[in-house]
């Protein structure tokens, strides 16, 4: 081979073995593009912030307050871009150790819904002490733990004073799931209420049951309401989570007026619901969550009340007419009245 053939044969080799490492470094790179997108998104998925929410014992699907709090979780997964675990419990006796499996899956946060999981969630949030919590409707004191409280007794008394209102045969009724201190904080502050605008009206109250089967047993308190209604019973105001749907069916057969609770009920009998004392533990759940994502979350007592909007009446969407103008002009009077503390509502579980 001439020495000119090979000169040009070393050219030819030399640019076919950088075309190579070219199109190598090429392929190179956008694998090293993709691991570096692969890297952004686990160390996206792995700054996530994991949430855990245990319903109450009655689970979903009470249209209720374990509704309420799915429902602000829910919107914290949408708008905030959290990880959400939802678990519903069997029964009590489970809550303590599904708390604990929560926190022990690397939730950022865990959120216990029910005065009946203080006990759990004071042992538990100890045991893990970075570890965020969040309690509705109880009071657990320490620094890891934001408790969720409402000024229910406020939203009570406001609907007891709706009922007077609107009761014709001056006796009116309550059905909450048992007879402890803090459901009587609702059912006190109501017989105040319709006191407020009548004192003569009868306020019978009778409770479902001794244990917490009570807030999901709506065949009972369709049979409590009935009763009720066939004693000139003529609006009831249901106290217990789930069961209040037996109410509502009650209020069909008999064609007389109940009252929700917690959550917006009102469509569930159209025209027979006359109100719904609203609760907002979507609001709640949702803030609480917020400040985890945001850095700012503090243990301690975060209360919602009618001054806040934390409770409240529905917007009597079917009812208006029924209930008339100066009906709700007065109703109005009378909730800023509780806000500046004209009139001051009974609470039994400061007492």
């Amino acid at each position: 081979m001439s020495k000119m053939k090979k000169v040009l044969l070393f050219v030819l080799v030399g640019v076919m073995a950088l075309t190579t490492v070219a199109c190598g470094n090429n392929g190179e790179q956008e694998d090293v593009t993709n691991d570096n997108t692969q890297s952004e998104n686990v160390s996206e998925e792995s700054s996530m912030v994991k949430v855990g929410l245990l319903t109450g014992v009655a689970g979903l699907g009470d249209k209720s307050f374990n509704d309420l709090a799915y429902d602000g979780a829910k919107k914290a997964e949408e708008e905030l871009g959290i990880e959400l675990k939802v678990v519903e419990p069997i029964d009590l006796a489970s809550t303590e150790g599904l708390i604990r499996d929560l926190a022990s899956a690397g939730n950022d946060m865990v959120i216990a819904v029910g005065f009946d999981m203080a006990e759990p969630m004071e042992v538990v949030s100890q045991e893990f002490p970075e570890t965020k919590f969040a309690i509705v409707d109880a009071v657990v004191d320490q620094p890891n733990v934001q408790s969720l409280v409402f000024k229910e007794h406020e939203g009570s008394f406001l609907i007891g004073a709706l009922s007077a209102m609107m009761s014709e045969t001056k006796k009116v009724g309550c059905i909450p799931a048992m007879d402890v201190p803090f459901l009587n904080r609702f059912t006190k502050a109501y017989e105040q209420g319709v006191h407020h605008i009548d004192p003569d009206i009868d306020v019978v109250i009778q409770p479902i049951g001794s244990d917490f089967n009570a807030f999901n047993d709506p065949g009972k308190a369709k049979d409590i309401a009935l009763s009720m209604y066939a004693q000139d019973v003529d609006i009831i105001y249901p106290v217990a989570g789930g069961s209040g749907t037996g109410v509502f069916e009650a209020a069909k057969e008999a064609e007389k007026y109940a009252l929700g609770v917690n959550s917006d009920q009102d469509y569930m009998a159209e025209g027979l619901i006359l109100a719904s004392m609203m609760k907002r533990v979507d609001v709640a759940v949702f803030e609480s969550i917020k400040d985890v994502v945001n850095d700012s979350f503090d243990g301690g007592i975060k209360s919602f009340g009618l001054d806040n909007n934390g409770v409240g009446l529905s917007e009597m969407k079917y009812t208006k007419d029924i209930i008339g103008e100066d009906n709700i002009k007065q109703l109005e009077e009378i909730k800023q009245q509780i806000i500046d503390g004209s009139i001051e509502v009974i609470d039994v579980t400061a007492e």
